[in-house]
């Protein structure tokens, strides 16, 4: 038998290091951006499929957005909605026959923007956050509760204060 030690250049080994620690470092990467499906089969995930809220045009008033409830999901008691506006996107939920819930609808984890819900819980599309109808936190990975605003409604338009 006989042994060959090859000799390997400095600049060969840096090479080879170079290529195997970012081969590492991106298996790590993919393994923990897995896809939807995988987080979604772990015992801790919910067990629905969130959809996607209805997109309503709001109308900023330099002090409220104010946003038409006839015609909307936010008709009956219980239907949510995604409203848009210059002031920004907030999610308006009816609580009762009076009476509503308006939270900003930019996720506190990455500022993505909350557009899904899942029964009672809005659903952040980018993490899966998710969040009770007042803005609490149900499921991270977000930590901090969605910021909430005032509600008044008269004559069919709800008004989100600032």
């Amino acid at each position: 038998m006989s042994e060959t030690n090859a000799i390997v250049s400095r600049r060969s080994f840096c090479l080879g290091a170079c290529h195997a620690t970012a081969a590492a470092a991106l298996a790590t990467l993919f393994t923990a951006c897995g896809s939807k499906d995988s987080a979604s089969s772990s015992p801790s995930a919910p067990s629905s499929t969130p959809t996607d809220l209805a997109v309503l045009s709001g109308v900023f008033t330099g002090s409220a957005v104010q946003v038409a409830a006839a015609g909307s999901p936010l008709t009956d008691v219980g239907g949510a909605a995604l409203v848009n506006s210059i002031a920004g996107p907030f999610l308006v939920a009816r609580t009762s026959a009076a009476a509503f819930t308006a939270v900003e609808a930019v996720c506190t984890h990455e500022g993505c923007t909350v557009t899904g819900t899942d029964g009672s819980t809005y659903v952040c599309p980018c993490h899966g956050s998710r969040y009770s109808r007042s803005g609490q936190v149900v499921m991270g990975p977000a930590t901090a509760s969605l910021r909430q605003h005032a509600t008044t409604f008269t004559d069919g338009v709800v008004s989100i204060a600032f």
